[in-house]
């Protein structure tokens, strides 16, 4: 069976069962399994209707809601293929991606959106409000389209951090596997806990369908007995999660570093007892991750488990088995921060073009730092510049129109993935920074920023970025963005770089910083839609700050 073939059968079996819910203003708005299919089949009757047939795109513009699952399941039941777009990408953009598609029609949630989208694309395709999608009677009730392997399903636009985005077309055959191997992984996940029979795994979701790991979840969810919650208010996050209970819910390394630092923060300001024993459970589990434990350790964790760390687990999900991270690697002392406390937290490792995920870390062996083994079937090695390659099912067949950009990241049969890597003797696969992004000193020297940056950024709570250059330049440098409302001074910051450069060898020592005014951010473009910092532009933006700091220092 293909993946859509397997989604629609479930959903048949949960004709009467909650399978996706909405929270809405502290409410929760629920569908079954035959209340999902009313809405596919209206969304179906519409495109019908209105001349859509096998092998058009249709762009899909909108938050994460029931109707946006609806709305996709229908395209693909019609053999349409979807073009997902980021609802907060600037109009401009979203216009480039799609006239890049070609849709023939486009389904925008936003009527403010919707005109702008007119306005920049007069000569356009139709716009179709979401409401309009769902009015008229739907059809009685007809097996999707059956997909070939080879039937491309979906054109996913990647983030364009240093260039151009491109459309990644997946095909039914990478879905179909893909969906195999993340439902193997969550039953391993489930069965630890007796969670093998009849109740439903409980999900929780707030990443934009949009980008592919987060669409992955979706179908994954919707292919197995389970119950997905969408959240509509990353501002009231915390509360959500406590309507929805989940099991697990997939996230990036930004919020679950931004909820430990919330509790780290509020235990230190408690002070007292409570911030004594935290600090010192804290330091004894990082003593015992290196087998380097004290005598009071053990003493100090017992009294930590006893007293604070169920507090703490519950205040992030009473009910969580699991917290899943992808889309960058997550910072050690964050991923031992939750496994202290008592919730693992599983590493997933992928691109839009392997079709979201190359590695998985197995519930049962989760080693911090890593972001898992390849998955059953999968093949990575490594080039000789560090880059890691990757072939088999999961591999995408080419980005959408462009021959060239596709036989130059399939050369040699191996999808070249950008980014430098390295693996143990177990198979178990650490992620160290992006082939393109490599600093070249003129010097010669080769440094990878994120390792430093990400050091920096621990030195500096009050920065909420922190992006090196040096590229042909005689030393290092760094942009540092505040956290928004939050300043930063040229001595805390010297201080900062004084610390990192103590330890590091001449060429990965900074010599120079600027303080931008403001975030990095998708609205002002110096963020890709996945969160990404946006390096070239990063660099055009800041050039006359930048060539300052070098003439200052030259001088």
């Amino acid at each position: 069976m293909t993946f859509l073939e397997t989604i629609f059968e479930r959903l048949q079996q949960a004709a009467s069962a909650p399978v996706i819910r909405e929270v809405r203003g502290g409410k929760v708005i629920s569908v079954t399994g035959d209340e999902l299919l009313v809405l596919v089949r209206q969304a179906r009757t519409f495109f019908v209707a209105r001349g859509l047939k096998k092998g058009d795109r249709c762009a899909l513009l909108a938050p994460n809601s029931i109707r946006w699952a609806a709305l996709d399941l229908a395209m693909m039941a019609e053999g349409i293929i979807v073009v997902p777009l980021y609802a907060r990408q600037a109009p401009a953009e979203l216009v480039a991606m799609m006239k890049d598609s070609t849709p023939a029609r486009v389904c925008c949630a936003d009527a403010v959106i919707a005109a702008e989208i007119q306005k920049l694309w007069p000569g356009g395709p139709k716009v179709s409000l979401l409401e309009s999608v769902f009015i008229g009677d739907a059809v009685s009730p007809t097996p999707p389209n059956r997909h070939a392997d080879s039937d491309a399903v979906t054109i996913i636009y990647t983030s364009g951090t240093s260039g151009e985005p491109k459309g990644v077309v997946l095909n039914s055959a990478n879905v179909t596997y893909m969906l195999g191997c993340t439902n193997a992984r969550l039953d391993q996940l489930m069965a630890q806990f007796n969670r093998g029979g009849a109740a439903p795994d409980h999900a929780f979701h707030y990443l934009p369908f949009s980008f592919a790991a987060s669409w992955l979840l979706l179908l994954t969810a919707l292919s197995r007995n389970s119950v997905l919650t969408l959240s509509h208010d990353l501002s009231k996050l915390a509360d959500e999660l406590k309507i929805a209970t989940p099991d697990y819910f997939l996230n990036v390394p930004t919020l679950l570093e931004r909820v430990r630092r919330r509790i780290e923060e509020t235990l230190q300001q408690r002070g007292g007892f409570a911030a004594k024993v935290f600090s010192r459970a804290q330091q004894a589990y990082l003593r015992r991750q290196k087998n380097e434990s004290r005598f009071p350790d053990g003493l100090w964790l017992w009294i930590a488990n006893r007293m604070m760390f169920p507090a703490i687990r519950s205040s992030v999900g009473v009910n969580l088995k699991a917290l899943i991270c992808g889309s960058a690697p997550l910072a050690l002392e964050t991923q031992l921060f939750y496994m202290m406390i008592g919730i693992p937290v599983l590493q997933a490792y992928g691109l839009t073009e392997t079709t979201g995920i190359c590695t998985l870390d197995d519930p049962q062996h989760v080693e911090p730092g890593r972001v898992g083994t390849a998955i059953p079937g999968i093949e990575m090695t490594l080039a000789e510049d560090g880059e890691i390659l990757v072939r088999g099912p999961n591999i995408f067949p080419g980005y959408w129109q462009r021959p060239a950009d596709t036989a130059k990241a399939l050369a040699g049969g191996w999808f070249h993935t950008g980014d430098q890597g390295e693996v143990d003797a177990s198979g178990n696969w650490r992620i160290t920074g992006r082939v393109k992004n490599l600093i070249i000193l003129n010097s010669g020297h080769k440094v990878a920023p994120e390792p430093l940056e990400h050091e920096l950024a621990k030195l500096l709570p009050e920065a909420q970025q922190v992006v090196l250059q040096g590229n042909q330049r005689g030393f290092l440098s760094a942009l540092i963005a505040p956290n928004s409302g939050n300043g930063l001074t040229d001595s805390r910051i010297q201080a900062a770089v004084d610390a990192l450069n103590s330890d590091a060898p001449h060429y990965k020592q900074i010599h120079g910083f600027h303080i931008v005014a403001e975030p990095f951010s998708i609205e002002n473009g110096l963020l890709a839609a996945n969160g990404k910092l946006r390096r070239t532009a990063i660099a055009e933006r800041f050039a006359a700050e930048i060539e300052q700091i070098y003439q200052k220092k030259s001088a």
